[in-house]
């Protein structure tokens, strides 16, 4: 049986006999009830600490970050709407250039992401305009504490760090691209339904004649029986649900810019219907555009210290 434990200062022996770390006089002994033997170096709270002389983890949110440095746009990107596809010709030699026409509607910045709050630095970018009984009232308060009107479609876009933060109601233009440099379009290509197999993955199909009954479209075997293990692997193309994916187009090229008119001509097809959303971005695979304002600000600070 376990020794009783002190509970009265009448019952503790001479000041002389008492250890020099005498432990405290609880009635339950736990973590929960504030008492430990555990080393300092073993409680959580200092667990991974510079000061503890322990390697940083590379699963933790700064490293993290820290890998996705290189790969993350300088500034923000903007939203547009996809209008159709149209052709420009060079005067000079007459080539036929397709195109591909986004129109920005009243496209604004509504709030910001942090580090500090939200573990990592974004733009909240929204378009459009929605009639405000039609907003629900946590969305509505959003809108209303940035000092911005309902927006029809929101979305945000990862930043390297502060200086790709705009200010919270600032409008975005198509002037926020140049002519000629390279972004990357990111939309919703056109939804199929359910699909077959010829339609989804361009199967070829199965004979026309010599035998073949009411089988020609169908797709075939979809696994192999005692070698394969007489099941079907994972990843099978079969058919299902076609379309309706998100399709990120890489360095495609600005090919002109109407500020006034609000318009975006692009280089080439993006993905989607006429109607759909598009967002853009400076290319990560391109280098980072000279913005003829960044250039000037810089500038004048450098002139402003000579």
């Amino acid at each position: 049986m376990a020794p009783k434990l002190l509970t009265s200062w009448a019952q503790l022996p001479p000041v002389f006999l008492l250890p020099d770390a005498f432990l405290p006089l609880v009635a339950k002994r736990g973590v929960k009830y504030g008492w430990t033997t555990a080393p300092a170096r073993g409680k959580p709270a200092r667990f991974n600490q510079k000061t503890a002389g322990l390697p940083v983890l590379e699963q933790s949110p700064a490293a993290a970050l820290a890998r996705k440095d290189f790969t993350l746009p300088l500034r923000t990107g903007a939203l547009g709407i996809k209008k159709g596809m149209t052709a420009l010709y060079d005067p000079d030699t007459g080539v036929r250039t397709p195109c591909t026409v986004v129109q920005f509607d009243r496209v604004q910045v509504v709030s910001h992401k942090t580090r500090e709050k939200n573990g990592y630095f974004a733009v909240q970018v929204g378009c459009g305009w929605r009639q405000p009984q039609n907003v629900g009232r946590p969305l509505l308060g959003h809108f209303a504490g940035h000092g911005v009107s309902p927006k029809q479609f929101v979305t945000e876009f990862r930043v390297k760090n502060t200086s790709g933060l705009l200010k919270v109601g600032e409008t975005i233009g198509p002037d926020w691209f140049m002519e000629g440099q390279f972004v990357d379009a990111r939309s919703d290509c056109k939804g199929k339904g359910w699909a077959g197999g010829m339609k989804r993955w361009g199967f070829k199909g199965q004979p026309a004649s010599h035998g073949n009954s009411k089988n020609h479209r169908t797709m075939g075997s979809s696994g192999a029986s005692q070698g394969g293990g007489s099941r079907v692997l994972p990843g099978k193309k079969m058919p299902g649900r076609m379309g309706g994916n998100q399709v990120t187009i890489q360095n495609v090229k600005v090919l002109k810019v109407d500020a006034e008119k609000g318009l975006l001509v692009l280089n080439g097809c993006i993905a989607g219907p006429n109607g759909c959303v598009v967002k853009i971005q400076d290319a990560i695979k391109k280098p980072w555009p000279a913005i003829p304002a960044a250039v000037e600000e810089v500038k004048e600070a450098l002139a402003a210290t000579a």
